[in-house]
């Protein structure tokens, strides 16, 4: 078998298997703080063994929430899978935080907006009911919960990847609906390449928003 080791609060590629089954072993006195995604499913806690065989062509990648490595083993040579989202692939690249002028030149921004936020990965419109978050190809926000407000999303541009809950949803289509309750995970996911192939979501919400309302259980963005 072919193994790795996952340092702590790292995560592997999210990758597509092939055409086999795959097994994935890791030890059960470890599983407690390892989240997984197999398919279209997000396990967060009480991970089986069944859980951990990933059927052809089905999305998985493993996500080490412990405080210390743990080693992987799989039953064929993962490297071999497609890649659909490197969540390291620019971690030691310059960051430069995006500008709206290039969102400008690119999509029809509506006026209006009242705060930006930006990141080197994504930005952020707020407008006074609602945000537009426009998130970089091949980068992902962190996965996160909130404490303190529900958060709706629409899909505008993109065809995403959405984790909500402890569902995955790959592909997603413009029009596309979200709701994220208070204290389930939620991320998004722009798998897409082209440099000006952003992902769009319109964001509202109830309860209290706060930016510091937010935890990050995977971070690999690194940002605080």
């Amino acid at each position: 078998m072919k193994k790795i080791y996952l340092p702590s609060k790292r995560g592997t590629c999210l990758r597509k298997n092939g055409s086999r089954e795959l097994i994935i072993s890791i030890n059960q006195k470890v599983l407690k703080d390892i989240f997984l995604i197999n398919g279209t499913s997000f396990i967060t806690e009480k991970i089986l063994p069944s859980d951990l065989i990933i059927k052809a062509k089905n999305h998985y990648m493993i996500i080490n929430n412990r405080k210390e490595a743990i080693e992987i083993r799989y039953s064929q040579d993962a490297s071999k899978h497609e890649i659909i989202y490197d969540p390291y692939k620019y971690e030691h690249s310059k960051k430069i935080n995006l500008k709206p002028e290039i969102l400008k030149k690119i999509y029809n921004i509506p006026e209006g907006y009242i705060d930006t936020l930006p990141k080197w990965y994504s930005f952020k419109f707020t407008y006074p009911e609602y945000n537009l978050i426009f998130i970089r190809p091949e980068l992902g926000i962190s996965i996160q919960t909130h404490e303190y407000r529900n958060e709706f999303w629409e899909i505008l541009n993109g065809y995403p990847i959405v984790m909500n809950g402890n569902f995955v949803h790959y592909f997603v289509n413009k029009g596309t609906k979200f709701q994220n309750q208070i204290n389930r995970y939620h991320s998004v996911i722009n798998p897409n390449h082209a440099p000006n192939d952003f992902i769009i979501l319109k964001e509202s919400w109830t309860g209290r928003f706060d930016e510091k309302d937010i935890k990050r259980v995977f971070n690999p963005n690194h940002y605080e």
